[in-house]
């Protein structure tokens, strides 16, 4: 046995030391660049950071090279850095992959850490002490290692390669104090990841590990829309929602003796998907349903592009519905971006004789539904044409249909029947069908109504991914032919 004098073990002792302070340090310095501590477009000396944080020049640098490649810092000359903001999309998109990542380490890292996993237990431990105490840059360090240790478990070193490329230990370490109001959560979310593990069910163990990752996701995507720029894009967004809901028409506006129901639900606030009613000369009334190509704000604007076109022609003496889907589809192709469609159904329905003459551009086929003894008879009034907006010289044909009494029209676009569930399936166009056939002695409301409890149920708690607007009208007495 070697005896180590007194001055010899305290020289060991303040190693030790030194390389935990810088350890803790350079997490300090981590979180701070991203966290309020600095601002966007100020300009750094490294030397000056690192005699802050406790840290040598070579240090600082590695750290600063690995923040560069996030995209969050440019390093310049004189040993100086200017700040960016961070790029909340690209962080998003990152996680992304690391559920992708977490859940194959999960599934193969199993079999070598069942009954073996008491380093992943102690990190667990000291993250919830390192919590109890406030201590955010502790608790970051050790959920890097327990995720760290899982990947190098899994024998996996394209998995390491790329979780090191994309810098996740920094991520984590910038990202835990944004998601501090959750954290006691996420990082009780990681014992049973451990017990999974530990008991070798390794489809568990992915699956635990995948939503871990995802709800930290969704926890920063939380924070980022508290942000004081993101209040203020909300609080333009209801606006821009209210000026979009002038658009439809009013719900005390009616066709005669056609009683109606409508519903409409963007995916993002605002959307792309349209509906309207238009009293025109001659008692005629017209009805239009689309569905704008993309979602969101951009979807919304070209909306109404299009219904300022459609109103504009439709309004005016017209001799064909040919001509004026003809004269909206050029008008539509000369102001839209490259990329813009939007698929239309077009109508114009006479009450005194209950016709129905239409136009459909790639719209999906609304539905009559005819009442029979008992079941309902189902006639779809089907695209002849491509959409809006995609050819400036396409032709577009008109059919006519007879309704009759107590017929129903059912138009629809896509967010219903393409709603999925957990497992992506959609709920498709042959449950709607069989919906509707058992549907002849309701009013539109209770269709409404019950089209939407079905794909709620179906869709079981899955967001909505995209815009659902629902017109129903059914023929009343009143107008005789």
């Amino acid at each position: 046995m070697i005896l180590l004098n007194r001055e010899t073990r305290k020289s060991i002792s303040m190693v030790g030391a030194n390389g935990h302070l810088n350890e803790l340090g350079r997490v300090r310095l981590t979180r701070e660049l991203f966290c309020g501590r600095y601002r966007p477009g100020q300009r750094v000396r490294l030397r000056e950071i690192a005699a802050k944080y406790g840290l040598d020049n070579d240090a600082v640098l590695k750290l600063f090279k690995e923040v560069q490649s996030l995209g969050l810092i440019t390093l310049s000359g004189n040993f100086a850095a200017v700040l960016h903001l961070p790029n909340a999309k690209e962080m998003h998109e990152a996680y992304e992959i690391r559920a992708g990542i977490e859940e194959i380490a999960g599934r193969t890292a199993a079999e070598a850490l069942k009954g073996n996993t008491a380093e992943l237990q102690k990190e667990l431990d000291a993250m919830r002490v390192a919590l109890s105490t406030g201590d955010l840059d502790g608790c970051a360090e050790h959920d890097v290692k327990f995720h760290k240790a899982i990947l190098q478990s899994s024998g996996n070193g394209n998995l390491l390669r790329v979780w090191d490329a994309l810098v996740f230990d920094v991520r984590i370490r910038i990202s835990i104090s944004k998601v501090s109001k959750d954290l006691p959560e996420v990082v009780e979310s990681h014992q049973p990841i451990v017990d999974a593990l530990r008991n070798g069910r390794a489809r568990e163990a992915s699956l635990l590990l995948r939503n871990h990752v995802e709800t930290f996701a969704e926890y920063l995507k939380k924070s980022d829309s508290d942000s004081g720029v993101h209040r203020a894009f909300r609080k333009d967004m209801e606006g821009a929602k209210d000026v979009q809901q002038a658009f439809f028409p009013p719900q005390s506006f009616s066709i005669p003796c056609l009683s109606c129901e409508t519903f409409y639900q963007p995916a993002r606030g605002i959307g792309g998907d349209y509906y309207d009613f238009l009293s025109l000369s001659g008692g005629r009334w017209g009805i239009a349903i689309g569905d704008v190509s993309g979602k969101g704000i951009g979807a919304a604007l070209l909306m109404a592009s299009l219904q300022a076109s459609l109103r504009a022609q439709a309004l005016h003496p017209h001799l064909h519905l040919t001509e004026l889907i003809g004269d909206v589809n050029r008008l539509v192709y000369e102001s839209s971006p490259t990329a813009f469609f939007a698929s239309l159904f077009y109508a114009e329905y006479k009450p005194a004789t209950r016709m129905l003459q239409y136009v459909n551009a790639g719209h999906n086929p609304p539905i009559i539904v005819r009442p029979q003894m008992e079941s309902c008879e189902l006639f779809y009034l089907r695209a002849q044409a491509v959409p809006i907006g995609m050819f400036v010289d396409t032709q577009f044909a008109a059919t006519k249909f007879q309704l009759a009494k107590d017929d129903i029209l059912v138009a629809y676009t896509d967010g219903i029947t393409e709603a999925a569930n957990a497992s992506g399936e959609l709920w498709g166009l042959e449950r709607l069908e069989r919906l509707l056939r058992s549907c002849g002695r309701m009013a539109p409301n209770e269709i409404v109504e019950r089209i939407l409890a079905e794909v709620s149920e179906f869709a079981n708690g899955e967001p909505q991914r995209d815009d659902v607007t629902l017109v129903v009208m059914k023929v009343q007495e009143g107008c005789e032919i």
